[in-house]
């Protein structure tokens, strides 16, 4: 068996094009050199604190005069929430995600002392026999856009739970912001035209 050896030639070719990027030969990009700085000690940084702290561009800026978004929270999760309860497990779903209750699943809608608290997905993933998910727009979700038709229809025949989603995750549906008579009044003229 031979083994192959390279020529002068490719020896030549390897260093050579191995020297390529140290020589600044490679393309057009300009050679430059690699500029190395220690990083900066305590004291350096204790000297450039109090510039920085004068040019703070926070302290320039106003006050705000909006109500503090904390101050309004809600103080239980509890009046915010329902729950849905079943074979010892329950969880937490923000008011109005629950969208139809068929009467023989209404008892699973309060807690039964002992359960285990769990998060949506796995409560949802033990319990999808009987609860079926809607994934809703964030459009449909603020009241701003129904619902179609189609779904509806199917909603209304199911014997399951159903809960609104977004992204998987329950989400509350407010209600419809637009006004029954214009929508009437705009599937009128949508059918007048020809």
């Amino acid at each position: 068996m031979k083994i192959p050896t390279i020529s002068f030639l490719g020896w030549f070719g390897v260093i050579a094009f191995s020297m390529f990027p140290t020589l600044g030969l490679c393309g057009n990009a300009p050679a430059t050199q690699v500029v190395w700085r220690d990083a900066a000690s305590h004291e350096q940084l204790s000297r450039r604190l109090p510039k920085i702290e004068q040019e703070d561009p926070m302290k320039g800026l106003a006050a705000s005069k909006l109500e503090d978004p904390v101050k309004n929270a809600p103080k239980d999760i509890l009046s915010q929430s329902d729950i849905i309860s079943f074979g010892g497990s329950a969880t937490l779903v923000p008011k109005r995600a629950i969208i139809q209750i068929p009467k023989n699943y209404a008892d699973r809608i309060k807690f039964v002392q002992g359960s285990q608290i769990m998060g949506w997905a796995d409560f949802y993933a033990m319990n999808r026999g009987w609860i079926t998910t809607v994934e809703i727009s964030r459009r449909q979700a603020e009241g701003n856009e129904p619902m179609p038709e189609d779904t509806s229809k199917v909603l209304s025949k199911s014997g399951n739970l159903i809960v609104a989603v977004y992204k998987c995750g329950p989400i509350s549906m407010l209600p419809l912001k637009v006004p029954v008579e214009k929508t009437a009044t705009a599937t009128a003229t949508a059918s007048v035209k020809p």
